[in-house]
């Protein structure tokens, strides 16, 4: 009997745990998933999005709200989140929010491969134009990229039913509307002030997912927030091209005074772990190798300049270098994902001024005459103690007593002048 009971009871708990299990999976059914993107679009910024799509999917979620806010971004990253959207097998609603935010450039291609679009109030969408590829595109070359561009747009509108015309014209003239501009030439569905007004305005809507139709039931779905993780929050950090520059700058910093100044250790550990995190944020966002090669070589002159006789010259080579591998190192990217130009010049003029400094107390110090050791006697002033000649005789100079001698006779008492060092014995002269 109690063998019995112990099987009943484990049976028990088992039937239990099963209808815990639906009544999770039958939850997760009925829950709308929002994730907020209010950066650059990065490969970050495309992993974070495929993540929650995926997981969206996964747990059959009724859809996936993405809420957004973008100045643009990389097209190679804007490609695989379009492609995610039209592979999705739930409804991807985009919402261009808050109030003031904006879907420009790659956000543009991302609100048009949504299958319902919605802005909120005094929001604005545009601006698509690709920037130029390095310091001076040609035309021709940029003209072929948007029309590509433009090719693109419009075939993502046409998919989804919404305006072509304006995705066209936001690549080739940089056109930009506002929400209710947008609203009125169809290139969105909706213009909603808050997430509880979207979905209210979502409900009975009718989507296209993959060549099938589907009515939106969302109104008792449940909206749940998909956080990014740790990773993401700090691979997002690093994309950040100002951060990156400056960890660059610092590192260089750091290692410059290890090696001036070995043994420190703080300024070589904190320079290592500077640049290891620049360099990690360099793998994120796209960047010229020759500008951080020039960079690269400007720290190396400014530390030959303390090594080596240059009187500057190695410091200005460094200071042109610095400043040509600053501009180039992001030129090639859209305004977003460049340095800051004022920060840039800051840094490059303040360390400008720190090694000009450095160089120039090096150089002074170099023109000095010695004040120690064997020539920081020579010229030194003193007074004859006894009869001097040029076999012996004794001075006293700097408060102490030399042997010395002299190519003249120089009487007891007499002021000299020291010209020469022989070991311990110095050859001086009478002070006229």
């Amino acid at each position: 009997m109690k063998v019995l009971s112990k099987i009943s009871f484990i049976f028990f708990l088992l039937g239990l745990l099963f209808f815990i299990i639906l009544a999770k999976v039958g939850h997760t059914q009925g829950l709308i998933y929002h994730i907020k993107i209010d950066s650059a679009i990065t490969p970050v910024t495309a992993n974070f999005i495929s993540y929650a799509l995926n997981y969206a999917q996964e747990k059959r979620g009724k859809a996936l709200v993405v809420e957004l806010d973008t100045p643009g971004g990389l097209v190679d990253s804007t490609r695989e989140i379009v492609k995610d959207f039209l592979q999705s097998e739930i409804p991807v609603i985009v919402y261009v929010s808050p109030q003031g935010a904006r879907a420009a450039s790659a956000g543009v291609f991302i609100l048009l491969a949504s299958h319902v679009a919605a802005m909120a109030p005094s929001t604005h969408v545009g601006a698509a134009h690709p920037v130029e590829l390095s310091g001076k595109a040609d035309p021709k070359m940029m003209e072929k990229i948007a029309n590509d561009l433009a090719a693109w747009a419009k075939n993502l509108a046409e998919t989804k039913g919404r305006n072509p015309q304006f995705a066209e014209f936001a690549v080739k003239e940089s056109k930009s509307i506002t929400e209710r501009e947008a609203l009125q030439q169809g290139v969105i569905e909706i213009v909603a002030s808050n997430l509880d007004e979207l979905i209210k305005q979502l409900e009975g809507r009718k989507v296209k997912i993959k060549d099938k139709e589907v009515i939106l039931s969302l109104k008792e779905g449940k909206l749940e927030t998909i956080k990014e993780d740790l990773k993401t929050r700090f691979l997002k950090v690093l994309a950040n091209p100002n951060l990156v520059y400056f960890l660059l700058m610092l590192g260089l910093l750091g290692i410059y005074f290890e090696l001036s100044h070995p043994g420190a250790i703080f300024p070589g550990v904190f320079g290592a772990i500077c640049l290891i995190l620049a360099f990690l944020g360099l793998s994120i966002i796209p960047m010229n190798y020759a500008g951080l090669a020039l960079i690269l070589l400007s720290g190396l002159l400014f530390f030959l300049e303390t090594q080596i006789t240059s009187h500057g010259l190695l410091t200005l080579a460094g200071v042109i270098s610095l400043l040509l591998g600053s501009l180039i190192l992001f030129g090639h990217n859209p305004p977003a994902l460049r340095v800051y130009k004022p920060f840039l010049l800051t840094v490059v003029t303040t360390f400008a001024l720190l090694f000009g400094g450095i160089t120039y107390l090096a150089v002074k110090t170099l023109k000095k005459r010695p004040v120690s050791g064997s020539e920081g006697l020579i010229r030194k002033k003193g007074k004859a103690i006894s009869h001097i000649n040029t076999s012996h005789g004794k001075v006293f100079v700097e408060g102490e007593i030399w042997q010395a001698i002299s190519d003249e006779e120089i009487p007891e008492g007499t002021p000299v002048e020291i010209v020469e060092k022989k070991g311990f014995i110095l050859k001086v002269k009478p002070l006229r």
